[in-house]
């Protein structure tokens, strides 16, 4: 029912893309809490609820996000999206987000795309487990998940949800973070936009810009990448896909899996994931958001 009510809410926002004309400039926008400015420690900023600082770390947040959306429209864009997947999506207030945007979508195995998107962003994003200077550095999931492999090579958040975006053919066109993590994203999008607003001496020390002086990044970033959109190809892998993931001590406890059809077990931690297509491995996995 929900996905009728967002279409014509969407029809009766922008009526001048009657159907036959031009497909309206659609964004995601993938929102994070750990590429914040300022943000370096996980207790005491980044925790919904128990960390000392969170109240300040949503403010950051919101700024942050409040930052990209003006630069998109500046840019061009006729829909936001903002889909809030910090910490089970418990950071971001409706009441605090620019006006012009659109907080969703549903919480689905594909994170609610579809080929109605024009292009995706990471704001506020983290680096993968064990990256060279990454700020906050984690896989998937603090609690679930350690490390995953797509045909080999060894591939974070960003990664995985750049793929799952290109299945659909929605090129990710910008990344907020520090600067482990735009060399990441630019690892598999070499023309990327990337707003850096900080830079990692290790996990948990180094050195960010001031909040409005991020902020400033991030729109400029934003209205750029936006701007250079059809540039920017979706990132794909063709063929076969065998996915690895290591699950934590803690997720090994929920794993819910059974071998066959593609599935295996191999140790107590890691289990392999294989399909024709990357979606069809993503199915035989499908983590929780």
């Amino acid at each position: 029912m929900l996905r009728p009510i967002l279409s014509l809410a969407l029809v009766l926002a922008f009526p001048h893309h009657a159907p036959g004309q031009q497909q309206p400039v659609k964004v995601f926008i993938d929102l994070d809490g750990e590429g914040m400015a300022g943000i370096f420690h996980v207790d005491t900023q980044v925790m919904p609820i128990t960390a000392p600082r969170f109240q300040e770390s949503r403010r950051l947040q919101i700024g942050e996000v409040n930052a990209a959306i003006a630069g998109f429209f500046d840019g061009g864009a006729d829909i936001v999206e903002v889909a809030d997947y910090h910490s089970g999506g418990n950071t971001v207030s409706p009441m605090e987000i620019d006006k012009r945007a659109i907080v969703g979508p549903n919480r689905d195995h594909v994170m609610g795309l579809d080929r109605s998107y024009s292009a995706y962003a990471f704001i506020a994003y983290h680096s993968m487990a064990g990256a060279e200077r990454g700020m906050i550095a984690h896989g998937w999931s603090w609690t679930d998940y350690q490390n995953l492999w797509v045909n080999g090579n060894r591939t974070g958040e960003v990664g995985m949800r750049s793929l799952l975006a290109g299945t659909f053919g929605i090129p990710v066109i910008l990344i907020s973070g520090d600067e482990a993590v735009c060399k990441e994203l630019r690892a598999i999008v070499p023309n990327a936009e990337c707003a850096v607003v900080k830079w990692g001496v290790h996990r948990t020390f180094g050195y960010a810009l001031s909040h409005q002086a991020a902020c400033e990044v991030i729109r400029l970033a934003a209205k750029r990448a936006i701007a250079r959109r059809k540039e920017i190809q979706p990132y794909r892998i063709d063929g076969p896909v065998e996915l690895k993931v290591e699950f934590t001590p803690e997720g090994q406890s929920k794993i819910r899996h059974q071998p066959g059809g593609g599935v295996e077990q191999i140790d107590s931690r890691t289990w392999v994931f294989r399909g024709s297509t990357f979606l069809e491995a993503w199915f035989k996995f499908m983590p929780n958001f």
